[in-house]
């Protein structure tokens, strides 16, 4: 397939290679019941943000027992995110393939290793298992190196590291025991990176086979000079020379997106030996293989048990230093795998750069076919800008609130299915569909500041556009909605940065089915550096909402800045892969706090946490909490001395949190979760759908709810320690007050940011106040209704909200 590029006055044709095939696609665009990617994978792998690198599973369910898997499996997932990646977890649970487990589903399937209803799952046993998952019997899997390059494939991921290969076993000549990974590797375009195969294999013939099988095999040399060995598991020489070596990381990446380039279909095993101090020399452990192998032999252990069974017994012989070894080989291959995919994203980043085309100016017959339900903007963005005193002297109009964050334009496609058509609800594939297309003025910050204007605050937005024709028009609309535009930074043409963009997707029922986002503009880290306190300085806000659009640095600088100020921040999470910017470089002690910072509100009275209130849904408080767990954030001294704070009891609080909230909930972990992250961000309220809004927060010490009667119910444990700060935990579950259905909901577009602009619009105008306090739990049904009000507006969100701002502040 060959696309047309425009550039210059010359026409250049580029192969395009699918990012997945067929099956994937069809599940990244809809729901598939038999295989699942999470959505951290998917954002990562669409937007090119992080390098993904997959793990196996049967090491966790075959390999460690219960619960030194669950802390391996916590550790390799660290190494990836230390190392800068996205760890995606694969295996099988309840039936259904994972690509990307949370913690909890992670921890669901370590605790089924060994159980007969927990299969070793190959290529082969793929759709046995999610076949009978459909059917009612859900079983759970731990996938092999064939079952991972499987579903790591269908996911779009190319690099995969683990711990050893399975090969030829010796005796094949008779047996025909040769593990379906080597078949696997010769049909599926997925880099294994491994310690070699398992040393009691017949590692020549496993050689030979592969290279029957076309598959490119190479070792790191890591220095070596001349050829090296192949290594053997535990060891690092064999006694087999390696086909092939490489130096580095970056000669690996080459290598693999070479293999890309050219559509093999075939895939590559890297060989990276285990660490020197950790190697088992090889005098040592050929007597001990070979007391193993003859021991399976008698035991009649063959096939898919003839492995377990060996290093089982290897395990027995050696006093367990071969799992010590195989911990160390496995962490290695996994820093290692993680380093190849980081450098792998960089090679295909430059190349999409060089791909790009400049677009010609468009020709002003053509504005209004560009942009026909936006306000045309004849003037440049520059003279907009200066219009509105962008370039000049920062003077103007204070703000009770200031959001920091996405500006751009959205398009909403809604399916609209002819007569006839095979699917009355989804969109069809690799065809044109019928839709209802309206573009509209959005962007998180947007949404948030909009909903925030439409209540009644006074909003500045602080984001950045191209100087390009969404530019401009975005300028234009602002100023027609009465927002400032002051905060909005043009950047020159030169930079090459064009106005964001949004592409939803959604069914016949108004669900996204699929979404595409080209925030790439605010994700430059230099792009606030010189006026972000200027700004904030001039507006003087009480509050500063920021969305995770920055990246991690702007985030934080934005955040650091309003706190500085003495302003209360609040945080939009956007989505799973986003929100985890939060807590890197995270440090919940070393936030500044100012003089004039007086917490005169019993909302949050903690002003050493750089957030004082996020708003996540549930997958972005799983994400977050996952992310705070890898990054040791739950480990300090200060996170612990809160948790002991809190004052609940050392039995479990199950029990009580069902109460509270719902048994569902408490399965899902969604309470616990929110209390273990209350330490960083001290008031979280996690957005149900139409379960409603979970409110967890700390109380500061002699906070009146920790005695009334009216907020008792609430109030799950009280400081026991003495604390000076902190004095109590608060938990609360608003229901909705009507749960709309299918037919009411004209869009879900913006429904979560008009719920945080309309909250935090109430705390400042005393929407929530009581008794001379504005508290946040007082707020939460406003913001409801808010929400409520965008989901049946076609806006992402509804000009009634000016109507419901009135009657709050009683006007």
């Amino acid at each position: 397939m060959a696309s047309v590029g425009y550039s210059g006055s010359s026409i250049r044709f580029r192969r395009l290679q699918p990012a997945f095939n067929l099956a994937s696609h069809r599940f990244l665009s809809s729901d598939n019941r038999f295989l699942k990617v999470s959505e951290e994978v998917r954002e990562a792998l669409r937007s090119k943000s992080r390098p993904v690198v997959a793990l196996e599973t049967t090491i966790y369910t075959h390999g460690f027992p219960y619960p030194d898997n669950v802390a391996l499996a916590s550790r390799l997932e660290s190494l990836v995110r230390v190392g800068g990646g996205v760890p995606a977890t694969i295996g099988v649970l309840d039936g259904v393939a994972r690509v990307g487990m949370d913690a909890e589903e992670i921890i669901r399937l370590t605790a089924s290793a060994g159980k007969k209803d927990t299969l070793k799952v190959s290529r082969r046993d793929l759709s046995y298992i999610c076949g009978l998952g459909a059917a009612g019997k859900r079983y759970n899997g731990g996938t092999t190196v064939a079952g991972t390059m499987v579903l790591a494939h269908l996911a779009g991921i190319k690099v995969f590291a683990t711990g050893g290969l399975g090969g030829v076993h010796r005796g094949a000549e008779n047996s025909m025991d040769i593990s379906a990974d080597l078949t696997e590797l010769g049909r599926t375009p997925v880099t294994v990176i491994s310690s070699g195969c398992k040393s009691f294999l017949d590692i020549p013939r496993t050689l030979e086979y592969l290279e029957t099988e076309g598959v490119g095999v190479a070792t790191f040399a890591d220095g070596r000079e001349g050829s090296v060995d192949f290594p053997a598991f535990w060891s690092r020489d064999s006694g087999s020379r390696s086909p092939t070596t490489i130096q580095d990381e970056q000669e690996a990446a080459a290598i693999i997106h070479a293999h890309h380039a050219l559509s093999f279909s075939s895939g590559l095993l890297l060989a990276n030996p285990i660490p020197a101090d950790a190697s088992v020399a090889r005098s040592d452990i050929d007597g001990i293989i070979e007391d193993a192998i003859r021991e399976a032999t008698s035991a009649g252990a063959s096939g898919k048990d003839n492995t377990p069974f060996i290093l089982a017994k290897i395990k027995e012989l050696t006093g367990g230093k071969s799992v010590v070894a195989n911990r160390a080989l496995i962490e290695g291959n996994v820093k290692r795998g993680t380093l190849v995919a980081k450098e792998l994203l960089n090679l295909e980043k430059m190349e999409q750069a060089s791909d790009t085309f400049a677009v010609p100016a468009w020709p002003s017959t053509l504005k209004s076919m560009v942009a026909p339900t936006l306000p045309e903007a004849t003037s440049n963005a520059a003279d907009v800008a200066a219009s509105e005193g962008l370039g000049k002297p920062i003077a103007t109009p204070k703000a009770d609130i200031v959001v920091a964050g996405a500006l751009a334009i959205d398009f909403s496609c809604d399916y609209a299915p002819l007569p006839g058509a095979i699917d009355q609800i989804a969109p069809q594939l690799h065809t044109s569909n019928p839709s209802i297309i309206t573009q509209t003025l959005g962007g998180v910050a947007h949404n948030i500041a909009k909903a925030a204007h439409y209540m009644g605050a006074s909003v500045r937005l602080c984001s950045a556009v191209g100087d390009d024709l969404s530019g401009r028009a975005a300028v234009a609309q602002l100023s027609s909605e009465g927002l400032q535009t002051g905060g909005i930074k043009v950047l020159d043409a030169s930079t090459g940065q064009r106005t964001a963009q949004y592409v939803a997707i959604n069914d016949a029922h108004k669900d996204l089915t699929l979404a595409m986002a080209d925030m790439s503009i605010i994700e430059q880290p230099d792009t606030w550096n010189s006026d972000r306190l200027a700004h904030l300085q001039a507006a003087s806000p009480k509050w500063v909402i920021v969305d995770a659009n920055w990246d991690s640095t702007n985030l934080h600088a934005w955040l650091t800045a309003a706190k500085s100020l003495g302003a209360l921040t609040a945080f939009e999470p956007v989505s799973t892969a986003k929100s985890i910017r939060l807590f890197h470089g995270y440090s919940p002690t070393s936030a500044p706090t100012s003089s004039k910072y007086r917490p005169t509100s019993t909302i949050l009275t903690f002003p050493n946490q750089i957030v004082d209130l996020m708003t996540p849904n549930n997958h972005e408080l799983h994400a977050l909490h996952t992310s705070a767990r890898s990054l040791g954030l739950f480990d300090s001294p200060s996170w612990w001395s809160t948790i002991d704070s809190l004052g609940l009891p050392s039995s479990g609080s199950r029990t009580a949190l069902s109460y509270l909230t719902s048994p569902a909930l408490v399965n899902e972990g969604i309470p616990q979760m929110s209390i273990q992250l209350l330490p960083l961000v001290p008031c979280i309220l996690t957005k149900l759908g139409p379960r409603g809004v979970l409110l967890t927060q700390l109380l500061p010490a002699g906070d009146e709810r920790l005695y009334g009667p009216d907020d008792a119910p609430y109030v799950l444990g009280r400081d026991r320690t003495g604390s000076e700060t902190v004095g109590g935990l608060y938990m609360r579950l608003f229901e909705p007050e009507e749960v709309m259905g299918p037919g009411k909901v004209v869009s879900v577009n913006g429904v979560g940011d008009t719920f945080l602009g309309a909250l935090v619009a109430g705390l400042v105008h005393g929407a929530g106040e009581r008794e001379g306090r504005r508290r946040v739990e007082n707020c939460v049904g406003l913001a409801q209704r808010a929400a409520r009000l965008s989901l049946g507006s076609k806006e992402a969100v509804s000009p009634e909200l000016v109507r419901l701002g009135r009657s709050a502040r009683g006007i």
